[in-house]
């Protein structure tokens, strides 16, 4: 299976353009860059309609949906998404599920206006404005400090797409997979054949 090579730029629409290199993995691409990179998938591009409509402007950088034609198998690091339009207000609230004509939730009574836009994964350069992942803190903490009034949209992006620590080391198992507790003696560990 061949790797995405994914390009490595400033922007998303530098990404587009003119990247500075491609590269599949973080080591080989912060060699390329000279610098940090932090690996990120952002939206670029006017809003579509329909999917269709998208996959017919970005042709050629996603597959098409309806005939299955698409970039080679290391330039697809575009995708298309349906994301709520400008201006669109709030989401709808959750509703319950109910099973009525064969559908388990039922249709949103105040849909939000969506649109299909261009997402684009790519290596970002890190800049000195940048959170460095490995020293931010999670979002669930950032968001208890009292100075998170103070968070700009970008960095709290940034922080809630990177991935979760834990909060200490995972302890090992009191018992392995093929262990059960006795009924009678829970103290008491049974092999389990």
């Amino acid at each position: 299976m061949t790797a995405v090579r994914y390009p490595i730029a400033a922007n998303a629409e530098a990404a587009l353009v003119a990247p500075l290199g491609r590269a599949a993995r973080e080591r080989e691409a912060r060699e390329r860059a000279g610098e940090e990179v932090i690996f990120v998938t952002e939206q670029t591009g006017p809003g579509f309609p329909t999917e269709a409509a998208a996959a017919q402007a970005w042709r050629g950088r996603v597959e098409d949906p309806v005939s299955g034609v698409g970039p080679a198998a290391e330039d697809r690091f575009c995708g298309l998404r349906e994301v709520m339009a400008e201006g669109a207000g709030r989401p709808p609230r959750p509703q319950k599920p109910s099973m009525r004509a064969g559908r388990r939730w039922p249709q949103p009574r105040n849909a939000p206006a969506v649109v299909w836009r261009l997402a684009v994964s790519y290596w970002r350069l890190a800049t000195a404005q940048e959170i460095r992942l490995d020293q931010a803190r999670q979002a669930r903490q950032a968001r208890r400090d009292r100075a998170a009034a103070s968070l700009t949209p970008d960095r709290l992006k940034l922080l809630a797409d990177h991935p979760l620590r834990p909060f200490k080391p995972q302890q090992p198992l009191d018992i392995g997979l093929f262990e059960v507790r006795a009924p009678e003696n829970p103290l008491e560990i049974l092999p389990d054949e």
